[in-house]
């Protein structure tokens, strides 16, 4: 075989691949763009708490999640900066969910409380900064996890 035919080859299946990868590329990208946006976490805020017997009663947290599909479920974890662990989406699956209410068939109000026991929970909390972990579910089953959506403090009270 000669070399100029190999080199006419190569060249032709060089601009066959390039014609072919941007058509790929193309297809590709218009695919995304019918593709269902994933959930967003709006503003989110906690409650800070004051651990003792005449401290916080209730810890609470707030956020507002939106997805073209509307809302499925929150799901909250707090946990302290001081841990040897960050939480990801997979830790999410067995903790306590938010209470949403839908705002619009996209937007939803989600709101998590639990009350404190002063002689409980004041015992082993660590004091100092924490953060909420949220896990968002759309009803199209899209999901988006942020490990800090939210920061707040934790102290102890003098008794």
């Amino acid at each position: 075989m000669s070399t100029r035919f190999v080199v006419s080859s190569l060249a032709g299946v060089l601009v066959l691949g390039g014609v072919a990868a941007t058509t790929f590329a193309l297809v590709g990208t218009a695919d995304a763009a019918d593709a269902p946006a994933k959930p967003v976490l709006g503003k989110s805020s906690a409650s800070s708490l004051v651990l003792g017997s005449s401290g916080t009663k209730t810890f609470t947290f707030s956020t507002t999640a939106t997805d073209n599909s509307g809302i499925k479920s929150v799901k909250v974890l707090a946990w302290p900066k001081s841990a040897d662990f960050v939480p990801n989406a997979a830790d999410m699956a067995h903790v306590e969910s938010a209470t949403c209410k839908a705002s619009s068939a996209t937007t939803s109000v989600c709101t998590y409380s639990t009350p404190v026991d002063e002689k409980k929970d004041a015992a082993g909390t660590p004091t100092g900064t924490w953060y909420v972990a949220v896990l968002v579910t759309a009803k199209d089953h899209d999901k988006a996890f942020s490990a800090k959506a939210s920061t707040f403090t934790v102290e102890r009270q003098a008794d």
